[in-house]
Order: structure tokens, then C-alpha cells, then sequence
């Protein structure tokens, strides 16, 4: 093991470009040198992946498997070099070379596994797993598109391929000799065999071949890295002489192409299926090949693994671990059912009924027929355990199989020994009201774990001047243990810090405004209010709330061009999800109100709006560091947590909010005199649904000012908007206004004076400022992976050899 130096390194990149490209290192592209020094830090980490595994192995260690339908790790070259302590010295080798490491990351491109917050999390979970030393492993879909490419066409949503994978991806290691094969479809019925076992014989079923590629999770500064496994589609080559064109082969072979394929049509839903099985059976068939390494008998599964489903997607693990163990391994089906309840682990990530998963049963007959035997089994098991303990009415309500419809929640809660919300509110509401039916017949399986954020990359790789503010100020202890960053509490009456911690803003500021720029053409000044809200675009999260209150101030401005406010930039990022018209319709009306509003010069540039297309993990490490003004807004009792209001937090953002999901936890770390909160609280929105006493038309009617903004959605006011704005009326008026933007409106409008009258006080603002990144730290990943690590998987840390030796500039044989 050679230490590494900028010279051996300048010498290892040379030979390398030599060899892969067949030119001298200073005539190298960015892209070659991209790729030249990612295959270089892989191989620095390889020798660490390798040991890992064989700890696991040697130690036998209990690990985790986290199912997710999405990931979404953003860009990993600066990532990983910051985890190998190797980040400082990279970027000054190549500095002397004459060129920027900032380049070289922006070659790579986003992975697209992932969309919003379930797929950011899950790799926020990946980063914190492997920085704990725990053992946890990733299983997901190697998505060839993603969601999509977000552009704009007149103001629209246009939906294109994201083609991320067009100059391959270097972190990632395709493993043939570890692929399986998934069964769909065909006949399936069940015979007795020579041993009297009913054992089941499947017809004309279709086989697909799984072939996983590894990622390596490379932990912070310990030696540890994990395993983020994907799995990619392939037809097996026993099976190529059933597909007599390339177009039936095509059919199967996209079928991990696209991430939540359009589930508004009969192919979107069926495509949507063999997903989520065909990645469930993958990850559970290779997690059970390696138990059987360890010679154990089947009773001791749930000792050296756990497997946990994140949101219903990967439901489908508990019928299929099920099928693994007495189809192909003769287990009872008491024995078995003991092993799956004890394997497994739900976390639930919404309240809203209909996001609660439900599958046809003639389609899952028709797709996985198997599974829907295993499962209509479970139910008439579940059904039979229940009674004459709980009502029947209850059992009813909280039976897998009801009618024509397959309840995924209720299978995994069933099937589980735990089940968790994210954000104490959530929890709260999934015991009391949305699952309280479950609650009441399994009350130890509940427990609540608040989401966190991987403060790794939000701040030290995405705001670098903060954090070296926070360095100079409290020192850097605060990089490995986030909760140090209480130390910055004694500094909220030093004007240095107070000051440098503002020109770190001021300085991020100018690089989004430059960049704002360069995207869209638009000019706004680094001086103005950064008002950014930036999420998934779905009514409940209230996008439109927040336009309507921009129409407000832009009326209010036409009135009167010397009204005093602060100039304010509003930064909007999101996808709609492409079937979601309505949430279109917002993003069109969004889209022609900043042209009405950037363009109207009677109004001074005190506002504008930016709506930056195809929102991802890098546009948000742009943004976040650069937000004055963190817009979490949806209605009280939807958001199960958010994210994005940890990340804006922790960079220093003013948050303004309702009581909603972790909003209520930040209120409580930062006090209410440092967070903006307004609104209906959980309890008085639920108070509506129980009395049936909203009438939005009452309160358009009687509120003058809002009945200006509403109208304008259709009396012209906005310009090249027809459909769009009707729907939007529509919605508020004639359909009673389902997430109460007319109840808030007033409360958010003066929250929002309150922002304003804030920020002209800047001594104030600073204070505030700092008061929320320094309680930050409650929020990190970290925690809550020890959480989940102690509670709920039983796995507990291992330390790498490495960590004794130290990974900072080591250089590890290739």
C-alpha cells in the first residue's frame, strides 16, 4: 500500500488516459479525463469493497437489504473522493495541471433511479449505512431512462428520454455470474409429488433474466464500502427462440427502461408490475443464496438478515421469500411464515389513501400468478388467526384481498414485524387515523423514525464557503458528527461569524443567479430574497398556493409601483408526473405567469420567478445553498416529512411553513421565533373532514383580494392560458378546494410580510440564519440509520481494518 502523492497520481492518470484513449493526459477531453480519474478512484476503493464483503462473510455479520423502487444518488466523483479523504488532493493535483475538478463533475451525469424524495432518501441511507460501518446493502432497478427529461415547450411540461447512460457509467460493475431468473405469467396450479407434497407446476410462463450491476457505497473516512445492487433486464438465452421479432423482444427488454411507467393504461399498469416484481425476486433470490453459504438452517435466516421494504412497491419480498422457502426448500408453511414476519420491515411514507398501492387481482393473476396463490393464502390465514380475537368488521377492513383489489399496505404490514412512519406527526397520524385499524391489532409493530439527510453532501460537498465558515468558526468535528453543529450556537452574537456566514450565501447566491443566467436567460440580482420551493409538483404540496400569493404582491405592485418591499426571486423546481394533468396545468400557469411578471418593467424587478426545468440532485445542490426562503407549505396532515426542509435548514434557509411532517420537528429545534409557520393545523383540517363545513365559494365571495387572484386564472389576466387556468379555477371553486389554499391564503400572505419585514432587518435575518444550521444536526441520516440499525434490522457496525491503518491518501494495489 503506496501513499498517495500528486505525483504518483499525476502519473497513474497519465498512464491511464494513455491506455484508455490512446492520447497524452494534456490532450485529454474533460469526458476522458472524467472517466479516466473515476476509474482511478474506483480502483483506490475496490481493495476496501472486496474486504467488506469478505468481513461480512468472515464475521458472518446480520445485514440489511433496503428495497427501494428508487435511488437517487446524484453525482458520486466528489462524493466518493470526499468519503476517501482524497477530495483536497485531487483537486490540487489536477490544478496544476490546469484543470478544475468542478469541470470534470460536470461531465458526469445524474443517475436517473430515482424522482423526489423516496429515492433521495434511500441514498442518503446508503451514504449513512456504509459511514456508520454498518452492514446494508441497496436493491433496486437499473433504470436505462429514469423518469425523464424535464424541457419546456411554451410554457409545458415535455417529457424526453433521460439518456444517462449513453457513455456508460464507471461506478457501477456488471456481474453476470450472480444474474437469476424471474418467472412470470404461464399457468401455474399445484400437484402432488412423489413425496405427497402439493408443490406448484407452472405452463407457458415467460423466464427473464436479472442481471445485477454493484455499485460501491463508499463510507466517510473508515474503509467501509457497501453494495448498492441494481438489477437490468435480459432475455435468457434459453429462452431467445420464443421471440420471433425484435419487437417482442423489445417488449421485455424495456421493461426496466423507464421508472413509473404511465400507469393510466392497461400496458403502463402491467409493465409496472413485473417491475416491482421482477426486482423483489432478483434481490430476494441473491440475498438467499447467500445465506445458504453460511450452512445455517432456515430458522436462523432472520438472524443474518433483514430485509426492509421501503414504501409498498417491493411488497411483493414477503410472497416471494415465502414461495423461496416452500417451493424450493421444502420449509412448513407455519415455519416459513414465522422466518418472512421476522425478516421483514415496512416504513410507510404517506398518508393519502390513494398512494396507498392496490393491484387488480385479475392482473395479478394474469402476471404473477404464484404470488397472488401465496397471497390469497396469507389473507384466508390472516382472516382465520383473527377471529374471535377482533371484531369482523375489523378484520374486514384490514384484509389483504378486498373484492377485486390486492391492499400492498396491508401485506406489508401483515407481513412485517415492523412498521414505521417517518416524521413524529406522521407516525402519529398513521396509529391514530390511516392505519389505526392496524395499530389496534399490532401496537408494538408501530414505532416512528424521522427521516434525515446526508449532511455529507448538502454541505460539505454542496456548499464548501459555509462550510469552511463553520470550520474557522467551531472547528471540524462537525464533518463527522453532525450534531456539533450546536457548537455554532455560541457564535449568533458575533458579528465576524454572523458576516462570513452571509457572505457564504451571498457568494452562492451570485453562482445560481449567474447560472439562472446562463439557463434561461433571465437576470435576477444575487441582492434580492431567494424564495425557492422545489419538490414533486402534486396538489397537496401546494405549488399553487404559493402562485397565488405571487399574484397577490404582483396586483399589489400594479397598484402601487412604490410599494416597499424587498426584491424577491421565487425559484420553483419539480416534475409532474407525465399522466398528472392537473399538476401539468400548475406548471404551464407558473410558467406564463414569470413571463407576465419578468417582463412587465412597471414593477421594477422586484419579483420574478424562476422556473428551472428538470429538477434533480445537482440543480438542487445549486439552489439549496443559495435559498434565502424554504417553502414547505403543503396542506397539515399530507407530507409525511420532506427533506428538502432539512437540506434548505441546514444551509442556512428561514423555513416558512404549516405544521406539517417534519416541520413540526424543525419548529421545535429551532423555536418559533426562528421558523415561519401559518396555517390550518392537523387537527383542524381533519375537524373539516369531520363536520363537512368548508365552502371555498364562501370565502371567494366574501375576500375581495382573493377572488382577484382566483379570477385571474380565467378572466385573461394571464396571458396564453386556456384549459389550464379553468382547471385550476375549477378545482378552488367548484370542487371546494380539496387541499384548503383559500382557508391558508390570508395566514400565508402575512407569513410572508413577516419573511419580508425579517429580511430588511439584517442583523435579525443573520441570527436567524445561524440558529438553523447550527440545529441542524438532528436531522442527519446518520441518526436515523443507528435508529433503524438498533431497532429494527438488529445489525450493528463493523470497523474496517482500513480505519486503524487511516484511508486518507492511501493508495491501494490496482
Amino acid at each position: 500500500m503506496t501513499i498517495l502523492t500528486k505525483e504518483n497520481l499525476k502519473e497513474e492518470l497519465r498512464q491511464r488516459v494513455r491506455e484508455s484513449y490512446a492520447v497524452e493526459l494534456e490532450d485529454a477531453s474533460a469526458d476522458e479525463l472524467f472517466f479516466t480519474l473515476g476509474s482511478l478512484v474506483k480502483a483506490i476503493y475496490n481493495d476496501n469493497w472486496r474486504e467488506t464483503w469478505k468481513n461480512y462473510l468472515k464475521e458472518e455479520q446480520k445485514q440489511s437489504y433496503y428495497f427501494s423502487i428508487e435511488f437517487l444518488p446524484g453525482k458520486m466523483l466528489k462524493s466518493n473522493l470526499l468519503n476517501l479523504g482524497l477530495l483536497d488532493l485531487v483537486r490540487d493535483t489536477l490544478s496544476d495541471l490546469d484543470v478544475d475538478l468542478d469541470d470534470l463533475a460536470d461531465v458526469e451525469k445524474d443517475m436517473a433511479l430515482g424522482n423526489g424524495g423516496l429515492g433521495r432518501l434511500a441514498s442518503c441511507f446508503m451514504d449513512s449505512i456504509a459511514s456508520s460501518g454498518l452492514p446494508g446493502n441497496g436493491n433496486g432497478i437499473r433504470y436505462d431512462y429514469g423518469l425523464f427529461k424535464q424541457q419546456f415547450v411554451d410554457g409545458h411540461q415535455v417529457e424526453l428520454p433521460d439518456e444517462w447512460l449513453n457513455n456508460g457509467n464507471v461506478w457501477e460493475i456488471r456481474r453476470p455470474s450472480k444474474a437469476v431468473n424471474v418467472h412470470f405469467a404461464g399457468d401455474v396450479y399445484l400437484k402432488e409429488n412423489e413425496n405427497g407434497q402439493l408443490k406448484p407446476v407452472a405452463e407457458n410462463e415467460i423466464i427473464l433474466r436479472a442481471v445485477p450491476y454493484d455499485t460501491g457505497m463508499v463510507g466517510y473516512q473508515n474503509g467501509i464500502v457497501n453494495t448498492m445492487r441494481l438489477w437490468s433486464v435480459e432475455i435468457p438465452a434459453s429462452e431467445e427462440g420464443k421471440y420471433k421479432s425484435i419487437e417482442e423482444r423489445r417488449v421485455y427488454e424495456d421493461l426496466t427502461a423507464v421508472l413509473y411507467p404511465d400507469d393510466s393504461n392497461e400496458r403502463g399498469r402491467m409493465t409496472r408490475l413485473i417491475q416491482e416484481y421482477f426486482f423483489v425476486s432478483a434481490g430476494v433470490q441473491s440475498i438467499v443464496r447467500y445465506f445458504q453459504k453460511l450452512n445455517k438452517p432456515w430458522s436462523a435466516l432472520s438472524e443474518k438478515v433483514a430485509i426492509h421494504i421501503n414504501d409498498t412497491h417491493p411488497a411483493l419480498c414477503i410472497p416471494e421469500l415465502m414461495r423461496i422457502l416452500i417451493d424450493e426448500n421444502d420449509v412448513t408453511w407455519e415455519q416459513a411464515w414465522d422466518i418472512t414476519v421476522k425478516v421483514m420491515s415496512y416504513t410507510n411514507h404517506t398518508i393519502l389513501a390513494e398512494a396507498l398501492e392496490k393491484w387488480p387481482v385479475y392482473l395479478m393473476k394474469q402476471i404473477v400468478p404464484r404470488m397472488y396463490q401465496i397471497i390469497e393464502e396469507i389473507d384466508r390465514r390472516y382472516v382465520e388467526s383473527m377471529r374471535g380475537i377482533h371484531p369482523e368488521d375489523l378484520i374486514q377492513r384490514t384484509r389483504i384481498i378486498q373484492g377485486d383489489q390486492v391492499h400492498m399496505a396491508n401485506l406489508s404490514i401483515i407481513g412485517s414485524h415492523s412498521t414505521n412512519g417517518v416524521a413524529k406527526l406522521h407516525s402519529d397520524l398513521l396509529k391514530s387515523v390511516v392505519l389505526h385499524d392496524f395499530y389496534v391489532i399490532y401496537p408494538d409493530r408501530f414505532n416512528n423514525k424521522t427521516n434525515g439527510i446526508a449532511q455529507r453532501r448538502w454541505s460539505q460537498l454542496a456548499n464548501e464557503p459555509l462550510s469552511n465558515v463553520l470550520d474557522e468558526s467551531i472547528g471540524q468535528t462537525w464533518r463527522k458528527d453532525s450534531s456539533d453543529l450546536k457548537l455554532l450556537m455560541n457564535y449568533q452574537n458575533d458579528e465576524k461569524v454572523l458576516e462570513k456566514l452571509a457572505q457564504a450565501k451571498h457568494q452562492k447566491k451570485e453562482e445560481l443567479a449567474e447560472y439562472i443566467q446562463e439557463t434561461t436567460g433571465i437576470t435576477v440580482s444575487p441582492n434580492a430574497i431567494f424564495d425557492v420551493q422545489i419538490k414533486r409538483l402534486h396538489a397537496y404540496k401546494r405549488q399553487l398556493l404559493n402562485l397565488m400569493h405571487i399574484l397577490k404582491l404582483y396586483f399589489d405592485l400594479k397598484d402601487n409601483p412604490e410599494l416597499d418591499i424587498h426584491p424577491r426571486v421565487f425559484i420553483f423546481g419539480a416534475k409532474a408526473a407525465p399522466s398528472y394533468t392537473y399538476a401539468k396545468a400548475i406548471i404551464k400557469t407558473i410558467n406564463e405567469v414569470a413571463n407576465m411578471i419578468n417582463n412587465d418593467a412597471s414593477i421594477q424587478d422586484k419579483i420574478k420567478i424562476v422556473f428551472l426545468p428538470n429538477y434533480n440532485v445537482s440543480l438542487a445542490e445549486r439552489i439549496i445553498p443559495a435559498a434565502d426562503v424554504s417553502e414547505q407549505i403543503s396542506l397539515a396532515s399530507k407530507e409525511a416529512s420532506g427533506t428538502s426542509n432539512m437540506k434548505l435548514m441546514l444551509n442556512g434557509a428561514v423555513t416558512v411553513a404549516t405544521l406539517d411532517g417534519a416541520n413540526v420537528e424543525i419548529r421545535d429545534a429551532v423555536g418559533d421565533e426562528n421558523i415561519c409557520i401559518f396555517g390550518l393545523t392537523e387537527e383542524e383540517v381533519y375537524a373539516y373532514y369531520e363536520n363537512h363545513e368548508y365552502y371555498s365559494k364562501q370565502i371567494y365571495d366574501e375576500n375581495p383580494v382573493i377572488r382577484r387572484v382566483v379570477d385571474s386564472f380565467v378572466d385573461g389576466t394571464i396571458p396564453n392560458i386556456g384549459y389550464e387556468g379553468r382547471e385550476i379555477y375549477d378545482s378552488l371553486i367548484r370542487y371546494n378546494d380539496e387541499y384548503f389554499l383559500l382557508r391558508d391564503f390570508d395566514d400565508y400572505c402575512r407569513a410572508q410580510e413577516r419573511i419580508d419585514t425579517t429580511y430588511k432587518d439584517q442583523a435579525l435575518w443573520r441570527k436567524i440564519s445561524l440558529v438553523n444550521i447550527a440545529n441542524a444536526g438532528r436531522f442527519s441520516s446518520d441518526d436515523t440509520v443507528r435508529l433503524y440499525a438498533e431497532d429494527i434490522w438488529q445489525i450493528e457496525p463493523i470497523f474496517a481494518h482500513t480505519e486503524k491503518e487511516g484511508t486518507s491518501n492511501v493508495f491501494n494495489s490496482f
